[in-house]
This record gives structure tokens, C-alpha cells and sequence, in this order.
């Protein structure tokens, strides 16, 4: 299986994936843990410009190109390669991130995020969870983590809002696909929360 984590900056989706990448591979599932921007040599190099330096550092359009080329990078040298060899893979961020953070929140380019989907990206996860939280929390966390890592909390409150607006309704869009979970509680109820709805 290909599973993504989605969700605002802060909801706790990094611990998440990284958790139930260890559940399945104590199960003897081999799982591979990976994030966007990055997974890739590549897609890694292109992650430094994209979420460091000051929030209005590149225009939405210029930043929809650079996930888009780290994206595809990542599925052509880690992505495609596990699954072909019957790995599943667990990845933090996919490109509901780029519907919702370039395609709604930053600017109104969902056209243009779907059109170069399907030129350049032709996959989908099989499930991707929605870690949903409360952004005021979300900001708080992300704030009080620090380093350089932090162009898109940078860009403020009613971003983040704005984000889990856009999260939410394509979780309706997609409810085949998409499981909402809640990431209020502790970080294991919310990963029991996980493994009983992939399950």
C-alpha cells in the first residue's frame, strides 16, 4: 500500500507516519518511511528552498513548480521503486498538500495543481489520514519546535485556518480515500486512532 499523512503545520502528522511506519514493519511489512519535500537526493536539495527563508519568498506559482519537481523525483527514485518491489510506503505529505496549500490556502490554483498531477505525478496514495486539529494548537507547537523549518507557520493564524478549511473540505471530496482522524490526545490514542482505520 501507498499511504499518505496530511494535514496542517503542527497536527502531529510527522509523529504519526513515522509511528505507524514502525507498527507495520514489527509486523514484518516492510515500510518505508518517507516526507515531502524530500525523499529523494533531489527532492531533498529542492525541500531547502521551499520551507526555509521568508514566507512570501516565492510566489504560489513558483512554489507549485518546486514541489511539483521534488514530487516528481520522489516517485520515480523512491516511490515507484518500493512499490514495484512490494514494499508499502508511508509518506509524510503527498499532493493533497499541493491541492490545498497552492491550490486553495496560498492562492486559487487548484486547476493548475491537478493538470500537472496527472502530466507529471499519475499516482495517488491508496489512503492517506487527515490529522485534524485545532490550528491554534497546531501554531503553537510548530512555533514552540523552532528552527529553520518554519517558512509556512511564518505565515500566520488565519493561514493556518485557511489550511485546515482546505484539508477538510477535500476529505469530503475524496471520502473514499481520505480518513479524518483526530489529533487531540496523547500521541498513542491517536495512533490507535491510525492503525484501526487503515484496518
Amino acid at each position: 500500500m501507498f499511504i499518505s499523512f496530511e494535514g496542517i503545520d503542527g497536527s502531529g502528522k510527522s509523529t504519526q507516519a513515522r509511528r505507524l511506519a514502525q507498527a507495520l514493519n514489527a509486523r514484518g511489512t516492510e515500510t518505508l518511511l518517507t516526507r515531502e519535500p524530500g525523499g529523494s537526493e533531489g527532492a531533498e536539495q529542492i525541500r531547502r528552498l521551499l520551507v526555509e527563508g521568508r514566507g512570501e519568498r516565492w510566489s504560489p506559482e513558483t512554489e507549485l513548480l518546486l514541489f511539483t519537481a521534488a514530487r516528481r523525483d520522489h516517485v520515480e527514485r523512491l516511490i515507484r521503486p518500493g512499490l514495484d518491489r512490494g514494499a508499502w510506503i508511508v509518506t509524510d505529505r503527498f499532493a493533497d498538500s499541493s491541492r490545498v496549500y497552492q491550490g486553495v490556502a496560498r492562492a486559487d490554483l487548484r486547476h493548475l495543481v491537478e493538470e500537472l498531477h496527472r502530466l507529471t505525478i499519475c499516482i495517488e496514495p491508496d489512503r492517506t489520514f487527515l490529522i485534524d486539529i485545532d490550528p491554534t494548537v497546531a501554531l503553537a507547537r510548530g512555533q514552540a519546535r523552532g528552527g529553520a523549518e518554519d517558512r509556512f507557520e511564518g505565515l500566520g493564524l488565519d493561514f493556518q485556518h485557511r489550511l485546515r478549511a482546505g484539508f477538510l473540505a477535500l476529505a469530503a471530496e475524496c471520502p473514499d480515500r481520505i480518513r479524518i482522524i483526530d489529533g487531540r490526545g496523547s500521541e498513542d490514542e491517536i495512533a490507535a486512532r491510525v492503525l484501526e482505520a487503515l484496518e
